[in-house]
């Protein structure tokens, strides 16, 4: 096995240590020497391991002190920002922290959408929200996530930025898991059919600023709905729903 293959698996186990409370944030990881021996590796693969958690901002390095772990809302590496939220590790609240990201993103997207979308962007939405209220009325979770995400992904490729799509899609599981969650109660499918049927419209209309705050309407019903039938459970249970 190459060095640089024995330094990820390094990494990958010192980061399940962090996500796993093993280490704790702030706490100093062990000496090299003492990883090394216990990973069966060389100080130099381990040093290795160690320059890519510092690279995420995972640990930071203290000469003379030791390195150290820090808090998971200082790291900048997305896979385990992504990890550590799937885990609920150090991260509460995933669902607000995620529709923080839609309403910067999916404004300017819906903004963008009504300059730049098809006639096939539009079938498309229009498809989209069809399958919702089927999947709605056949009372079938799974289906109303896809439709809901379905919707939305087709406004960012309406937006001919093709960042927009690469970029979210590297949240696509966690936005699932959270918007299942969320769309389990009917009230919140209705709204989303709701909602999503004047975001279409508004793009339709090519007029950008109507489909930003027609889509900035959408995710603050989501804030609602969120605040009403999710943080209120968690507040009532005591637990954390992520």
């Amino acid at each position: 096995m190459s060095r640089r293959t024995l330094a990820d698996s390094v990494f990958a186990d010192l980061l399940e240590r962090i996500l796993s409370g093993d280490i704790e944030p702030h706490a100093s990881l062990p000496a090299e020497a003492e990883l090394a021996r216990a990973a069966d590796v060389s100080r130099l693969t381990v040093r290795e391991a160690l320059k890519t958690l510092q690279a995420q901002n995972i640990v930071t390095v203290r000469r003379g002190l030791g390195t150290f772990v820090n808090p998971v809302e200082e790291w900048t590496g997305l896979e385990a920002i992504l990890r550590a939220a799937a885990r609920g590790t150090g991260i509460g609240e995933v669902a607000l922290r995620l529709l923080e990201v839609r309403r910067m993103v999916e404004t300017g997207a819906a903004e963008l959408a009504a300059r730049h979308a098809t006639p096939e962007h539009l079938a498309a939405m229009g498809a989209s929200i069809s399958d919702l209220e089927k999947a709605h009325e056949a009372r079938d979770l799974d289906a109303v996530t896809l439709a809901d995400l379905a919707f939305h992904n087709t406004v960012f490729r309406a937006s001919a930025n093709p960042f927009l799509p690469a970029l979210l899609g590297q949240l696509g599981q966690l936005l699932y898991t959270t918007r299942r969650e969320t769309s389990a109660f009917p009230e919140v499918q209705r709204h989303a059919l709701e909602h999503h049927r004047l975001v279409l419209a508004a793009i339709a209309t090519g007029n950008p600023e109507k489909a930003r705050k027609t889509m900035e309407a959408h995710i603050d019903q989501t804030y609602d709905d969120y605040e009403r039938f999710i943080s209120s459970q968690e507040s009532n249970t005591g637990v954390e729903i992520a």
